[in-house]
């Protein structure tokens, strides 16, 4: 069975994927707005400017992109917190680091993954 340790290590992995793809559908959803902003001067319809362009709508890509980085994060922060609780932090000592109240901290590490 995986350690604490080894567990955030791999949502660590797992995090750093998220925020590569991330990259790429932010980097698309730009070029996209880009476009679309070049566009609007001619008065086009919408309809015909955003289906004009192939793949997905900016709004996919950044929807896609927040809820991947939302999941990754949260996985992520759960295992380090109790990567850090293993270790024999105090509880009040990962809030500080985290940025949250102690009882946040006890929820988050209450939980199940």
């Amino acid at each position: 069975m995986a350690t604490t340790r080894e567990i955030a290590f791999e949502r660590l992995e797992v995090l750093d994927e998220s925020l590569s793809s991330t990259i790429e559908d932010l980097l698309a959803a730009r070029n996209r707005v880009k476009r679309l902003m070049d566009q609007r001067e001619s008065d086009a319809p919408w309809a015909e400017m955003v289906t004009e362009l192939e793949g997905p709508l900016v709004v996919e890509l950044v929807t896609r992109s927040l809820t991947s980085l939302s999941d990754a994060g949260s996985k992520f922060r759960r295992a380090q917190a109790e990567a850090l609780r293993s270790e024999g932090l105090p509880m009040t000592r990962i809030a500080a680091l985290f940025g949250v109240s102690r009882q946040r901290i006890s929820s988050l590490l209450a939980r199940t993954n």
